[in-house]
């Protein structure tokens, strides 16, 4: 579904991303971890087109996207979540949905201002459709209350019925449990799974290993901007070039690093 080919991108004199070449298949969930500073967001802006590739090549569903606006991605079928919450805080849970589903109107300007039959039609659509996406994560009985009034937990769930909102096959989600508790990254690891059964791909940049652990069919470990491992969880949790991306390397008793000869 979702291919890079030897995807770089530098900011003057620093290699953000490094010959990044990644495959997300059609209907599964694949994990993209990594240190701080690695290049993970970075390279989630690339493949939603708020920043481009300095070479290289991101191809969906056999279009290429390498240099597509946003505008354009999220009309093919890709939306996404922020590490840091971007949800409109003065609208309601309800209006924040609708504004995704009105991405996807197909009224003109001059149905909505004389409030044609086809645009009543429409809006009545869209409204049914936004419940039941509020429904699906829990969040019915809040649907006029305003957003930046939810529990932190819920504005989370709420961004991402938000992205889900625009009706992507792709969803790329950016640390989506960050300050969430472990029975709230649980619930939304779960949901995560629902999606998915349902026919959805997700792209999960996390840091949380557990929701890893939970939901991802495979993963990517991403270094000072290249893949340095691809596999399992089990795999990955194995791994050495991980565990020293982590951890560091071992050092003996005397602080020192070992080399071999």
């Amino acid at each position: 579904m979702l291919t890079l080919k030897n995807v770089s991108r530098q900011f003057g004199g620093l290699q953000a991303l490094s010959q990044v070449n990644l495959t997300v298949p059609q209907g599964k969930v694949v994990g993209l971890i990594g240190p701080n500073g690695a290049g993970k967001t970075t390279l989630i802006n690339n493949i939603s087109g708020l920043d481009h590739p300095t070479s290289g090549q991101i191809v969906f569903m056999e279009h290429d996207i390498t240099t597509a606006p946003p505008h354009k991605i999220s009309r093919l079928g890709i939306a996404r979540t922020y590490q840091n919450i971007r949800l409109f805080g003065e609208m309601t849970a309800l209006e924040n949905l609708l504004i995704g589903e009105h991405a996807t109107n197909k009224s003109s300007i001059l149905d909505s201002l004389v409030f044609s039959p086809t645009y009543r039609r429409e809006e009545k659509a869209m409204r049914e459709r936004t419940m039941a996406n509020l429904q699906r994560f829990g969040l019915e009985s809040l649907a006029n209350a305003r957003a930046s009034s939810l529990p932190y937990g819920d504005q989370r769930r709420l961004e991402m019925a938000r992205a889900l909102s625009t009706h992507p096959s792709l969803l790329l989600l950016d640390e989506p449990t960050a300050g969430m508790n472990p029975i709230e990254t649980r619930a939304l690891g779960d949901q995560i799974l629902r999606e998915r059964d349902q026919g959805l791909t997700v792209l999960v940049i996390e840091h949380d290993m557990s929701l890893i652990h939970q939901v991802c069919d495979e993963i990517y470990v991403l270094n000072f901007g290249q893949i340095i491992a691809h596999g399992t969880p089990d795999e990955i949790k194995q791994n050495p070039l991980v565990i020293e991306a982590y951890l560091g390397e071992d050092e003996d008793e005397h602080g020192r690093t070992p080399t071999t000869a």
